[in-house]
Order: C-alpha cells, then sequence, then structure tokens
C-alpha cells in the first residue's frame, strides 16, 4: 500500500508542476483555438459541443483531486515549519502548536482575546505612558490565561465527541 501511496505522490507532484507551466496553459489554450476552428468543419453540431464539454469537464475533475494533494502537502509543510518557530522561541506560548487541529470557535475566541491585548498595547503605547515590566507580564499571564481557558474548552468538547461515537 505504501508503494501505490508512494507512486501518487510522485505522480501527483509531477502533474501539479507540469501543469504549472505556461506551456500547458498555451497547449490547452491551442486545444481550444483548434477546437473552435473545427466548428464550421462539423457544423457545430452537438457532438463537437460535447467533445469539449467532456474533456474539459473530465480534465477538471482530476485536476481538482490533484492539486488538492498538492495543497494538503504545501499546508502541511508549512504548519510543521510555523510549530517549529513556536517551539524553538523562548516566552512563545507553546499552546499555540497544531492550533489549526482547533475548533473554529476556540480559533475565533482566541483572535479576539488577542485583538483586546493588540488594541490595550496600542493605545499604551500611543500615550506614551512608561509600562513596567510588571504590567508586561500581567498582560501575558492574561494572554496565557485565555488560552488555557479556550484549551479546556477544547478538551472537553473532544471528550464530549469523542463519548458521542
Amino acid at each position: 500500500m505504501r508503494d501505490r501511496s508512494l507512486w501518487f505522490v510522485r505522480f501527483a507532484q509531477s502533474v501539479s508542476q507540469f501543469t504549472g507551466q505556461p506551456v500547458t496553459f498555451f497547449i490547452a489554450l491551442a486545444t481550444i483555438v483548434v477546437w473552435a476552428i473545427s466548428g464550421p468543419l462539423f457544423g457545430f453540431s452537438d457532438t463537437w459541443q460535447l467533445v469539449i464539454n467532456t474533456g474539459t469537464t473530465i480534465v477538471t475533475f482530476l485536476m481538482v483531486f490533484l492539486i488538492q494533494r498538492a495543497q494538503n502537502k504545501d499546508s502541511l509543510a508549512i504548519q510543521i515549519k510555523l510549530n517549529e518557530l513556536l517551539a524553538s522561541q523562548q516566552g512563545a506560548s507553546n499552546r499555540l502548536i497544531n492550533i489549526e487541529d482547533w475548533s473554529e470557535e476556540e480559533i475565533v475566541a482566541l483572535h479576539q482575546r488577542f485583538s483586546k491585548l493588540s488594541e490595550r498595547l496600542s493605545r499604551a503605547a500611543s500615550d506614551c505612558e512608561s509600562h513596567s515590566i510588571t504590567e508586561a507580564r500581567d498582560a501575558v499571564d492574561e494572554a496565557q490565561e485565555a488560552l488555557g481557558e479556550i484549551r479546556k474548552t477544547a478538551t472537553r468538547n473532544q471528550t464530549r465527541s469523542n463519548s458521542s461515537s
């Protein structure tokens, strides 16, 4: 099974690279031009129209799966790189690693909390006020506390969904 999967990965990658080339676009364009020019020869018949409709539908159908495969791989690679950056940065919250696995509600809630924190920090900076390290630590603690609450909610939701399955 692994050999088939590896074969498909190589095939999908090759097709994705080939179809992304300018020459491929011009081949497709030439096909459409030849089809259009041949219209009068076939009297613009239903069969003439069916040929191009069927051909483009088949190509589109197959390309959707190949493009999605390439997109999934790229997305996963980007997530791994971001997780590595988070894990390697001192002071970064490790709770954000694999955030893509969280529910949309949890991500929105976290975004709202960070937006509020950003507004607070912007106001403070624009006021040119002097701030202490304690205030900065309090802001970080508040953000980490919010992350903890969201994580607890995620765990409860996951436990509920697992027990209902």
